[in-house]
């Protein structure tokens, strides 16, 4: 199944199950959803089975969306009180549409006690009192943590088989483009590991006089990450520089993001330190994964990443934040970096790697060597210093569950493809305006919408869907995009991508939020732009040596418009 395909059977409001190989676009998927989700209106809550992956997602755990924390089984008592709590029971009754990350993590236990909480507060005796849910991840990956008990996988719950789930299956390759080392990473999927896999991965078994420099070590233990990390930092001449972390919001909900942060709460780097990027970067700069050297500083003293492509990075903070019905609840901001010189396999799910070193000798669990081979593009990225036989396995349930959500994804391919496209999208209307939302079509950005009558308003509230309203009156009461930042409780960029969708639609006048920008400063960024010679703004930002963040280069374009 493709991602459109995929992306088509979501907009019905049918409960889905988002999965497929690593790479496939599972979660760029799941982020056109709640984009088109936003813009209808509807505001999804996003949440992870663990605290790394939920700050990938700008979401909380599922433990923390749901009240049950650490608790390992939930007696009446345990749901009444959970269920009684204000702030836990306005949050899920609010609730329209669950999305859960990393599914593969999360027991048939802990499944299952989220469906009663959510069954209790709605007063539903649907499954998760009649939410909306999407589940996203693969099996095939990480599974949940036993500590010496036997875990079983989600998908084995009666709550699984209530929500009468819509398997998608994306089947398309992103990630990955060498053919000779997809074939090894499908026969480890597949179980059919042969003797010709094993050859072609020992072919990059290495010696440590053969190691690159500037690759990262990836371990199955996380004993001697820190170590090593320390260590190649202390060789390096010259002074540490730190870089400590800020929050705001409530202290559960930032020890949360912190330690599913991969920054560390103080960053130590110096001149020549190898450093990986922790974030996406709304420009497409970088991503989560993206390798480089400190090659200086900036006049504001942040790092200037050089990565392996020869491009020039000026770093600053960036923001984790947890959402909650579109409101941000809590955030932390770091510079998005870490140390690369080792890290675990476990906080590498999720990131795309040029090259990586690998000692999978000591690996232990089911899916850890496949995961850790995974995350780079090419085999000739891959450096091995160990291997053992339990790298090269998945879980056998998992293959021949496997083989079911496959047929499961067939068959809802096939059964959508008899439906007439003028039925799909009154399916999708349909939920919409069940959620309470307006659809967003291509000929209509929103119901109701006119220009003239709109631009004849002093608050243009009426026909714009909500979170475009707000922002706008926000940025139009706000004395720079500072204060707009803090009282719409949204990242700047968020802000300007609002902005930026108003003008789209001819609701945005100068007038709104020229006053947002220095007057000094609009001049030298217009010529930047007017001598680019495509549309990208990392050469203007490097134009402007960096002096002007990306979003203010943003708002001096939309003033072109």
């Amino acid at each position: 199944m493709t991602q459109g395909e995929a992306l088509a059977i979501l907009k019905t409001g049918a409960n889905v199950y988002l999965t497929g190989e690593p790479g496939s676009g599972k979660t760029h998927t799941i982020n056109e959803f709640v984009e088109w989700l936003r813009a209808s209106g509807i505001e999804p809550s996003i949440t992870a089975a663990t605290g790394i992956a939920a700050t990938h997602v700008s979401g909380m755990t599922l433990h923390s969306w749901s009240g049950i924390g650490i608790a390992e089984s939930l007696s009446r008592e345990d749901v009444d009180r959970i269920a009684s709590k204000e702030h836990i029971a306005k949050r899920i009754a609010k609730a329209k549409v669950l999305i859960i990350e990393e599914i593969s993590m999360l027991s048939a236990t802990t499944f299952e006690m989220v469906d009663k909480v959510c069954r209790e507060v709605r007063r539903s005796q649907m499954p998760f009192g009649g939410l909306i849910v999407i589940l996203v991840g693969d099996f095939f990956q990480l599974p949940p943590i036993s500590r010496g008990r036997e875990v079983k996988f989600a998908y084995s719950s009666a709550t699984w088989r209530d929500l009468n789930l819509i398997t998608c299956y994306l089947t398309e390759q992103y990630r990955q483009d060498d053919n000779e080392f997809i074939s090894v990473l499908s026969a480890i999927r597949s179980g059919n590991v042969e003797e010709m896999h094993h050859e072609r991965l020992m072919t990059r078994s290495v010696g440590l006089a053969e190691l690159p420099p500037d690759a990262p070590k990836l371990f199955s233990h996380n004993a001697d990450v820190d170590r090593i990390n320390a260590g190649e930092l202390a060789k390096l001449k010259g002074t540490v520089k730190k870089f400590h972390m800020s929050s705001r919001g409530k202290d559960s909900l930032v020890e949360g993001l912190i330690r599913g942060c991969l920054s560390p709460e103080t960053l130590e780097l110096k001149e020549g330190a190898t450093v990986m990027f922790t974030k996406n970067s709304p420009q497409g700069r970088f991503v989560n994964g993206t390798l480089g050297v400190v090659s200086g500083w900036g006049a504001d003293g942040m790092p200037i990443v050089k990565t392996k492509n020869g491009l020039r990075i000026s770093t600053e903070p960036m923001e984790w934040q947890v959402e909650e019905q579109g409101k941000v609840k809590a955030s932390i901001s770091q510079i998005p970096l870490r140390l690369a010189y080792a890290m675990t396999v476990h906080k590498s799910q999720g990131m795309s790697m040029d090259a990586a070193i690998m000692d999978l000798s000591k690996a232990f669990e089911y899916g850890q060597g496949y995961v850790a081979l995974s995350r780079v593009r090419r085999l000739s990225g891959v450096y091995l210093t160990g291997l053992n036989q339990r790298a090269l396995e998945v879980h056998p349930e998992i293959l021949e569950k496997d083989r079911d959500f496959r047929a499961a994804s067939l068959a809802a391919l096939e059964a959508f493809g008899e439906i007439r496209k003028p039925e799909v999208e009154e399916m999708q209307k349909k939920f919409v305006k069940a959620m309470g939302g307006a659809l967003i079509t291509e000929n209509s950005k929103f119901e109701a919408r006119n220009p003239k009558q709109i631009k004849n308003s002093n608050n243009k509230i009426g026909a714009l869907p909500g979170r475009l309203a707000e922002t706008l009156q926000t940025v139009r009461d706000a004395k720079n995009l500072k204060d707009a930042v803090k009282a719409r409780g949204l990242v700047a960029s968020t802000i300007v991508k609002h902005l930026e969708e108003l003008a789209e639609i001819d609701c945005l006048a100068r007038a709104d939020f020229s006053h947002l920008i220095q007057l000094n400063i609009i001049d030298e960024i217009h010529e930047a732009l007017a001598r680019a010679t495509d549309d990208k703004l990392s050469p203007v930002f490097h134009t402007l040596g960096g002096r002007h963040s990306f979003e203010t280069i943003r708002l001096v374009r939309l003033m072109k418009q």
